[in-house]
């Protein structure tokens, strides 16, 4: 991996970070109800499960 893609990297970790923040779920969670599914928990799984995926294609593309 060619270090501009490692510094990307450690950048999008970084905002993934930011993102499962609890001061910033909690901002923007509110008190509705998605597929059954409590705001709160849906934004948290869906912000964990994008950056799995996105993880797993950086590195099938870019990977060495």
């Amino acid at each position: 991996m060619k270090k501009r893609h490692k510094q990307k990297f450690i950048a999008w970790g970084f905002m993934v970070w930011g993102l499962l923040n609890i001061p910033l779920i909690l901002a923007y969670s509110g008190k509705f109800v998605l597929l059954g599914i409590p705001s709160f928990y849906f934004l948290v799984f869906s912000i964990w499960t994008l950056s799995i995926l996105f993880t797993f294609i950086w590195l099938k593309r870019f990977g060495e």
